[in-house]
């Protein structure tokens, strides 16, 4: 007889604790035959020397096989529709929404009231912000979570949760929530049970007796709130200290422990059966942790994201990753694959697209595009205005200077226009985390509001709906942050809330404006211009199949202020061109003639003859239809 290998052993161990789990179903042993391969080699290289590594990759496979034994039939048929349309995230009639439950709908019972609405703006894909249960006060907006398993009482229940998601679905609409992995809230059970010393959670947290080692850490560490806390650690109220990257009430989770992993499988698991289809996976770069590093963007992080997307394609596989990384645009690049995480925020674009609106000067934005912005097959950009998250700047220093540009005083710049400081700025926004030491910040602020509109500019609605065009037209899925498409404006009543006003970013979280929605039919208000042209792009990119899929075909023009790129598809192509500076430009017949002298313009349903050129007035912009010559 050949002698078992230590893989066909540990192959044999995970189908025992499956089978002591429950019964082994024939299309979960299909697909962990699979995926067992992949999953063991990523605990291999991140376990293999733990005496617990096998033991707990067992359980983890166990996990995985009693919640597909679980999930409901109708998740089950949803998993066979998305595995026969791998790529339905690519549609040209994808269009997000992101929110915060309470502050738009109030709960859960409101946002399902809510879905007529959805569907009558196109919406395909609905990000609820935080919902799970967290501490009252200070939460970080929800980010701080107490269960994954509870929806915060004052929204509703899990239950309630999944009726949603079912109703969404069949509205045609994906529930995208946040999961939140990097930590914990200091409230979170398992928090409670490490600081007490239970044997079991000792080590799902990283506590140290005293300063020594985290002294050691942060001599590479950055300080990520430095108006919350200094350092990477906070002190208990025994003398240790524990490792807390964001606020001191979110305390990070240490996954090299693998009961960690497998604890936050579990969760993971557990919402996919409630119907969530997209998790956004919450502050990638900083889930694992090395004495002398940053500790941030590590090697181990991207195996851990891939054995969370071997265990998810076994279970529930219909389901897809979100990467959320605010870091250097090469490391953004890096999270982005089928086997890591599908779907990937473009902080990149969005911050370029704001940088090109204050300089009046497109090259950098068109250089991320000409360079930064093909993915590999199977996967997407989310791009996307802004967020519930401040705007950091986060171009590569490298790109900056082939224009002559220092980084450094660049983003120093952008930080004084977009909060109001620098002299005739069209923007009215507000720092967030202002670090005196280095002179970092970023911004926030609605999109009305950094546009001009609260200012009066009257350029203002015309940078809105120029922004929101390039996303919509960039490839992948574009996202509003819901309140925008009707001009919303800041909301500096959070400056009253004693738990709120630490936190500038509530600036941008208003509550729905219902005044606003009310007029998005009436042509005399900005929210009734807005919505109009919003809606009226929506629409034509439904109607689009070029605007399906990443592919982008950089597009040159002579003109600084103008980002050009092509869109091919099936037959004809679309060529979008925008002007971010306050002069008109007209781009000449000469530039165009790589195209059939005739084209359409789907916005404004006309045709255009290129022999005249194309006209750009100030913050102005083309679709048009071209047929390469």
């Amino acid at each position: 007889m050949t002698a078992l290998t230590t893989s066909d052993a540990d192959r044999v161990a995970a189908l025992e604790a499956c089978e002591a789990a429950g019964r082994l179903d024939d299309a979960f042993l299909t697909r962990f035959d699979e995926q067992f391969p992949r999953l063991h080699g990523l605990f291999t290289r991140l376990y293999g020397e733990r005496a617990d590594g096998r033991e707990q990759l067992a359980a983890t496979v166990a996990a995985a096989s009693a919640s597909w034994n679980a999930r409901p039939l109708d998740l089950k048929v949803h998993d066979a529709q998305r595995a026969a349309d791998p790529e339905w995230f690519q549609s040209e009639r994808m269009l997000g929404g992101v929110c915060y439950v309470d502050r738009f709908a109030g709960n859960l019972a409101g946002v399902r009231e809510l879905i007529p609405s959805f569907r009558e703006l196109g919406l395909t894909y609905l990000h609820l912000m935080p919902l799970f249960d967290a501490p009252l006060g200070d939460n970080d907006g929800g980010y701080a979570v107490s269960s994954y398993r509870r929806v915060n009482p004052s929204l509703g229940t899990m239950a309630q949760l999944a009726e949603l998601a079912a109703e969404l679905r069949m509205a045609g609409i994906s529930l995208v929530l946040d999961f939140i992995f990097n930590h914990t809230s200091n409230a979170h059970e398992w928090a409670q049970k490490a600081v007490a010393g239970d044997p079991a959670y000792a080590d799902f947290y990283l506590i140290f007796p005293d300063r020594q080692m985290p002294d050691a850490y942060e001599r590479t560490t950055r300080e990520i709130f430095p108006d919350d806390h200094r350092g990477s650690f906070v002190q208990l109220e025994d003398g240790r200290w524990i490792w807390s990257t964001f606020y001191h009430y979110q305390w990070d989770l240490n996954y090299a422990n693998p009961a960690v992993f497998r604890a936050m499988a579990g969760e993971m698991l557990f919402l996919a059966n409630q119907g969530v289809e997209v998790l956004r996976m919450d502050a990638v770069a900083f889930i694992w942790k090395r004495l002398g590093t940053s500790c941030e963007s590590l090697p181990e992080a991207h195996l851990l994201l891939q054995a969370f997307n071997a265990v998810l394609a076994m279970a529930a596989p219909g389901m897809v990753f979100k990467s959320e990384a605010i870091v250097h645009p090469d490391e953004v690049v890096s999270y982005i694959s089928p086997e890591e995480c599908e779907l990937s925020y473009n902080p990149l674009q969005m911050a370029l697209t704001w940088e090109a609106l204050a300089t009046r000067d497109g090259r950098l934005l068109q250089q991320a595009l000409d360079r930064r912005h093909e993915l590999p097959p199977g996967t997407a950009w989310v791009n996307y205005v802004r967020s519930h998250d401040d705007i950091g700047w986060t171009f590569a220093d490298e790109d900056a200077a082939e224009f002559g540009i220092d980084g450094y005083a660049h983003r120093q710049f952008l930080n004084r226009f977009y909060t109001g400081r620098h002299e005739g700025t069209f923007a009215r926004g507000v720092a967030f985390q202002e670090n005196p030491a280095t002179g970092d910040a970023r911004v926030t602020g609605t999109t009305a509001s950094l546009a001009g509109i609260e200012a009066g500019d009257p350029g203002g609605e015309d940078r809105v709906v120029l922004a929101h065009a390039l996303a919509l037209s960039t490839g992948g899925i574009p996202l509003l942050y819901l309140g925008d498409e009707v001009a919303q404006l800041n909301d500096y009543s959070y400056a009253d809330d004693p738990v709120r006003r630490g936190d500038t970013r509530w600036v941008h979280r208003g509550n729905r404006p219902r005044d606003a929605y009310a007029q998005r039919g009436d042509d005399t208000t900005p929210a009734g211009r807005v919505f109009r042209r919003l809606t009226k792009l929506i629409s034509v990119r439904q109607q689009s199949p070029e605007l399906a899929g990443n592919t982008l075909i950089p597009f040159h023009t002579p003109h600084p202020a103008v980002v050009g790129y092509q869109r091919p598809g099936p037959e004809t192509t679309l060529l979008v061109l925008a002007n971010v500076g306050d002069a008109e430009v007209t781009i000449d017949p000469l530039t165009l003639s790589g195209f059939e002298r005739t084209a359409f313009d789907p916005v404004h349903d006309a045709s255009v003859d290129l022999d005249e050129g194309v006209t750009l007035r100030p913050h102005g912009f083309v679709w048009l239809r071209v047929t390469p010559v």
